[in-house]
């Protein structure tokens, strides 16, 4: 049954060879270098010259965003933990509740069939 499942299984028998434009394409490894030094030049003396202002603007800006970021996890983390420390409460306040109104809706219902009992008993008995 193995063999069966085996011959079901495609399998590549042709062998494809890379076209010729492929090849003439020079390597990425030869141009990345350049790419890093001219990148490098470029911001080096962008860093340096920005003014103090621009420093203190640029801090602003990512202590915002930072703080933006932490308070929206802080009250994501919150609310959950409120919302399953509630819900635990809720259900015991709940099975509590529910446990007082059968035990007092037992009670009323012992009352009323004992005071039925007794008002037919008396009955029968004046009756006779």
């Amino acid at each position: 049954m193995s063999n069966l499942i085996d011959a079901n299984i495609p399998v590549l028998t042709e062998v494809i060879l890379p076209d010729e434009k492929i090849s003439t394409i020079p390597p990425v490894t030869e141009t990345a270098p350049a790419l890093t030094q001219d990148l490098a030049a470029v911001s080096e003396p962008a860093v340096e010259s920005l003014p103090q202002q621009d420093w203190q603007e640029l801090e602003q800006n990512v202590k915002e965003a930072v703080l933006k970021q932490v308070l929206t996890r802080v009250d994501f983390v919150l609310e959950h933990r409120v919302r399953d420390g509630l819900a635990d409460v809720l259900q015991t306040a709940v099975d509590k509740l529910a446990d007082e109104i059968r035990a007092g809706l037992s009670k009323s219902l012992e009352e009323l069939i004992t005071r039925s009992v007794n008002q037919e008993i008396s009955k029968l008995r004046s009756g006779k």
